[in-house]
């Protein structure tokens, strides 16, 4: 093959691969977006738009507080005024999975800001096309509203339901965990990789806070193969392929 014709076709192979990326992630472990315990009432019906959304109310919301329903980043924080969905939020989760919050009264966000599971973005409102206050939720791959799930279970579809929130009940500052080997005790490293150094080890069962979680070279585990690392101390990491989260994905903050 001439050597412009290779260019030319590394050149559209490069082109192509950052248009459309790889594979999507898992979706995150996506929890409900209010604090631990709560009980709202989630509305789907199929003209809904988009039609996999929910909508969440239950006596006298307005005000109270939102929470992201999975660790990442904000992208979006934005103002349509008394149209669509009026002030809204938008979290990056990675994977092409993202999450959007809608009809809100107020932010307590910005964009470029790392947000953990749980943390406060805003309040329920009656911004935009809203008849009354609620939040309008969405989970989205790539763009493209999906069926919702919490905690790995998909909501009623369609109709209206009562749901408990699980988000970060019990946690304290980061996302549990346990380590699953079959009864090998687990590497700790001093980074997120094989080739970093050991600095010590977790027996089989033994749980763990995870503060963060990183990427690093891919191990296969327990859990399949993965590139995750979870941060567990200062200069601690263990493979996600061998921690039991509850989810595929990630369920904590980017390192």
């Amino acid at each position: 093959m001439p050597r412009s014709l290779r260019t030319r076709t590394a050149a559209a192979l490069f082109a192509f691969a950052a248009l459309f990326g790889s594979a999507a992630q898992a979706a995150p472990n996506f929890q409900m977006p209010f604090p631990c315990g709560q009980v709202w009432s989630g509305q789907t019906r199929t003209n809904h738009n988009p039609v996999n959304s929910v909508d969440f109310n239950r006596a006298n919301d307005e005000g109270d507080t939102v929470v992201a329903a999975a660790a990442g980043m904000v992208t979006v924080v934005r103002n349509l005024g008394s149209t669509s969905y009026g002030k809204y939020v938008v979290v990056d989760h990675g994977g092409g999975w993202t999450t959007l919050y809608a009809h809100l009264n107020s932010f307590s966000v910005s964009v470029g800001q790392n947000v953990a599971m749980g943390r406060q973005i805003g309040t329920v409102g009656n911004t935009g096309g809203s008849t009354g206050a609620h939040l309008h939720f969405e989970e989205r791959l790539n763009g493209s509203a999906q069926k919702i799930k919490f905690n790995g279970s998909q909501i009623l579809y369609f109709g209206s339901n009562d749901y408990t929130s699980r988000n970060s009940c019990g946690s304290s500052g980061g996302a549990n965990g346990q380590v699953n080997t079959s009864g090998t005790p687990l590497n700790v490293r001093s980074g997120p990789g094989t080739s970093y150094s050991i600095v010590g080890s977790l027996a089989d069962g033994a749980s763990v806070t995870i503060q963060c979680q990183t990427t690093g070279s891919s191990v296969t585990g327990t859990y399949g193969t993965s590139n995750i690392w979870n941060r567990i101390g200062s200069g601690r990491f263990i493979p996600d392929a061998y921690t039991y989260t509850g989810s595929d994905g990630r369920v904590a903050p980017p390192c």
